[in-house]
């Protein structure tokens, strides 16, 4: 991977291709199009920082989060992939999954959260029900963040001691570190059997995280077909001539004190 990226021409590529990304944005509002953006990989890797930079700019409203929280007794009743299918893109817009349907061939799998039934019928069904939203339209990019053991557990100690981000460690996240072969081993069959032609896989290497992050956005505007869309110029009207309206008096109770002012 080479060393670090330096600052500044991270920066600078960086905004670079979050204006391409607000460009795409106009094109995808204006050609009705519908995308799925899939970002999985291991704990720490750099997924959440990343959806930060692409949607930075963004409308959203045209382009969501999707980050789903433990399945309800109701959802586990259901067709496995039904509650995904709620948060799927309309026209125009962009749906990005901080994690994904893919937690059935990851955690929910490894921590014993699933059968092996209901695995490997995912590890059958993932595939087919891909097929069907590609055969529907819909651009599905599908991402893995590659981190290696040493940067991972570098990166959960440097959460654990910091008490702003400490609600990032779960359990499930420091179980990363002791069964990282088997989640390993879950990567490798989960690519065999959903590494398709129509959603192939694409994997990101993370441990450098301003690399992976410029890296992952010049491939995702790559992906999608978007040109620049002509658009109207934005004229800013005159203010009409005031017409004797005048402000009541505030209440002074109701006004948020002046914070601000004791840094002063």
């Amino acid at each position: 991977m080479g060393e670090r990226l330096p600052k500044k021409a991270y920066e600078r590529e960086l905004k670079r291709l979050q204006a391409e990304l607000v460009e795409m944005q106009a094109w995808v509002q204006h050609s009705g199009a519908r995308i799925v953006v899939i970002f999985e990989g291991r704990d720490a890797a750099g997924k959440g920082s990343t959806i930060k930079r692409v949607t930075e700019y963004l409308n959203p409203r045209v382009a969501r989060i999707v980050a789903l929280p433990a399945p309800t007794e109701r959802e586990r009743s259901q067709w496995y992939f039904q509650r995904y299918v709620a948060h799927l893109p309309a026209a125009g817009e962009i749906v990005l999954m901080d994690r994904s349907w893919y937690n059935r061939a990851g955690v929910e799998h490894v921590m014993g959260y699933c059968t092996n039934e209901e695995y490997h019928r995912f590890l059958h069904q993932a595939p087919i029900f891909e097929r069907m939203l590609v055969e529907d339209g819909i651009i599905l990019l599908k991402y893995w963040f590659s981190v290696s053991d040493v940067e991972q557990e570098k990166r959960f100690r440097s959460r654990a001691d910091d008490p702003m981000r400490r609600w990032k460690l779960s359990p499930n996240d420091l179980a990363s570190i002791t069964r990282w072969e088997d989640y390993s081993r879950a990567k490798d069959v989960m690519s065999v059997h959903t590494d398709i032609p129509s959603a192939p896989w694409y994997e990101v290497e993370s441990d450098d995280k301003r690399r992976s992050r410029i890296n992952m956005i010049a491939h995702l505007l790559s992906q999608v077909p978007w040109r620049p869309v002509e658009r109207e110029d934005i004229a800013i009207p005159e203010r009409p001539t005031s017409h004797g309206y005048e402000r009541p008096p505030r209440d002074p109770s109701t006004l948020v004190p002046d914070h601000a002012a004791t840094l002063e």
